[in-house]
């Protein structure tokens, strides 16, 4: 009797213990904004960068094509895949190395991505990109050179001389692709203003001609019509608004030395302001849940959305209007409503077809999982310092959480 109330105290014992160890257990650590964005960033990225940066991004990568996929070559997916990806990632790479935990990462996608950089031009491997063929290279090589021009100095300087002679090439052979009249006319163009900053022989005229469409397609309060016919859709956020502003930046800044005044100052400024204006709707879209509308085609770019909040925020061009705190609270909730449950990636880390999860039926007919990297282009801010006001201004509520809280907000307005 005395053995059987030994062995059920033993049993009670045992039960108790890891009942009292787990309530010892430390709670996890709440991660910063910076740390979420960070890591997102870094699980997209990581993937891509190490696979190509040894020649076998082809071989590794799952590629997946839309249902009404139009029958191309389905390897111009590595293509969109690594520019896209390295537009978002390129000013996060520039910055400085440290040793916290994100420095290291940061280093390590850096090396990475500078030899992804000399395997998309070499002949000889395996991962040497689509670039000869179909007229797709055209969008994806424009986003290469993008990187290039946000990441110049970390990205662009350090590649050998044979390396530039191959890009410099490479995209001077794509003037063989006439550009529809619509934001294709941008790639061109940005392709042609990074030849400008690199000192290789450019033609203005896929430039000027093409910067001077798109400023005549403005319909007004902040939107640009994509070709003759306005369609609603968020082509403004993924390319119209900020390759026209940073094309122009490139002629501002080729003029500078200049003693007769640059005529392109003006254009510059007043895109500009379109683009804050376009940032400020954009803000007002974010529910209090963190989400946007969906509608329009290639809604597949995801977090793409975004980016001409992101590069107003980079580049220090927050209208008063939208104070640091509140657009990065703002973009975060979409971040983690986003990418917080972990829904968007397959088993070996790559981008699945959707919105938020698997969603292969509303891909348009052009897309395949490459395409997705163009959600890269929301995490820009992370190329500003930890130590920035975007980073460690107070979270503020956004506009329609505000209102919907019912607190005070501001009124809209259209743009002058």
């Amino acid at each position: 009797m005395k053995s059987r109330k030994y062995v059920w105290l033993l049993l009670a014992v045992a039960l108790l213990v890891p009942i009292h160890a787990s309530a010892k257990k430390k709670p996890e650590k709440v991660k910063t904004d910076r740390e979420l964005w960070a890591g997102v960033l870094y699980q997209m990225a990581a993937p891509v960068l190490s696979s190509m940066s040894e020649g076998k991004l082809q071989e590794d990568m799952q590629v997946e094509l839309s249902p009404s996929w139009d029958g191309r070559d389905k390897r111009v997916t590595y293509m969109e895949c690594f520019g896209r990806l390295m537009a978002g990632v390129a000013p996060w790479l520039s910055l400085p190395d440290d040793d916290t935990a994100e420095g290291k990462q940061r280093r390590q996608l850096r090396e990475w991505a500078l030899k992804s950089y000399a395997q998309s031009v070499d002949p000889e491997s395996k991962d040497y990109l689509l670039w000869r063929k179909e007229g797709q290279p055209l969008v994806d090589a424009a986003f290469i050179a993008e990187s290039f021009l946000r990441g110049y100095d970390a990205l662009w300087m350090p590649l050998d001389s044979l390396t530039k002679e191959r890009y410099v090439a490479e995209f001077r052979q794509l003037r063989r692709v006439n550009p529809p009249y619509t934001n294709w006319l941008l790639f061109s163009s940005t392709i042609e203003c990074f030849l400008k900053k690199a000192g290789a022989q450019a033609d203005d005229y896929r430039i000027t001609s093409a910067l001077r469409k798109v400023n005549e397609w403005y319909v007004g309060d902040g939107w640009y019509s994509d070709g003759q016919h306005f369609a609603f859709d968020y082509y403004n956020s993924f390319v119209l608004h900020p390759m026209y502003v940073e094309c122009l930046e490139v002629l501002v800044d080729a003029g500078k030395n200049n003693n007769i005044r640059n005529p392109w100052n003006g254009h510059f400024q007043k895109s500009l302001q379109r683009m804050q204006r376009f940032g400020m709707i954009l803000e007002r879209f974010i529910s209090p849940e963190g989400t946007f509308p969906v509608f329009g085609r290639s809604i597949t770019y995801r977090t793409a959305v975004l980016q001409p909040l992101a590069l107003l925020s980079l580049r220090g061009w927050l209208p008063k209007e939208l104070p640091a705190g509140q657009v990065r609270a703002a973009m975060t909730a979409v971040v983690q409503r986003m990418f917080g449950d972990n829904r968007n990636f397959n088993e070996k880390g790559f981008l699945i077809l959707g919105f938020n999860g698997s969603q292969p039926d509303i891909s348009d007919w052009y897309t395949n999982n490459g395409s997705l990297y163009l959600a890269s282009l929301a995490f820009l801010p992370l190329g500003l310092p930890a130590d920035d006001p975007f980073w460690t201004d107070a979270a503020l509520p956004w506009t329609s959480k505000k209102a919907w809280d019912g607190e005070d907000f501001p009124k809209d307005h259209a743009y002058e």
